[in-house]
């Protein structure tokens, strides 16, 4: 498995609307999409830092994995994973993991925001973070 890059920091949010305009104005970042992923009931917002990205995600329904992580963290958001670039490839970095004993949400890639390939660890592999793996899909 190689690991390029952190291409994002996924942070829970109550609201898109009330959100974006903290890291726009407070912070000075620039919202350059905003996209819902109808599959994940999530919406979100993307800022670029560098090489890394900001992921707002606001839950679509109370069903979801955001609204419930919302609702563990005492109704407030907060960081609610990690991504990292794969070049290898997302399926291969599953296969290593799942071979060492590691466990993880999703058995093969799936399609998230911005087109990526996606998949997550479970978090009682990883000590407690929930960690996403992904790839441009022409990779």
């Amino acid at each position: 498995m190689k690991i390029s890059h952190i291409e994002h920091v996924g942070i829970a949010v109550t609201s898109l609307e009330e959100a974006i305009p903290f890291y726009e104005n407070m912070l000075g970042l620039k919202c350059y999409a905003v996209e819902e992923v109808a599959d994940q009931k999530v919406k979100t917002a993307f800022f670029k830092v560098g090489q890394t990205k900001i992921e707002l995600l606001e839950a679509t329904a109370p069903e979801s994995a955001i609204a419930k992580f919302i609702e563990k963290n005492g109704g407030r958001g907060g960081i609610q994973h990690i991504a990292f670039c794969m070049e290898d490839g997302v399926a291969n970095a599953l296969n290593e993991v799942q071979e060492k004993g590691g466990r993880v949400i999703d058995a093969a890639p799936r399609r998230g925001a911005e087109g990526l390939n996606i998949a997550f660890l479970h978090p009682k592999t990883t000590c407690g973070a929930l960690l996403e793996l992904c790839e441009h899909p022409e990779k």
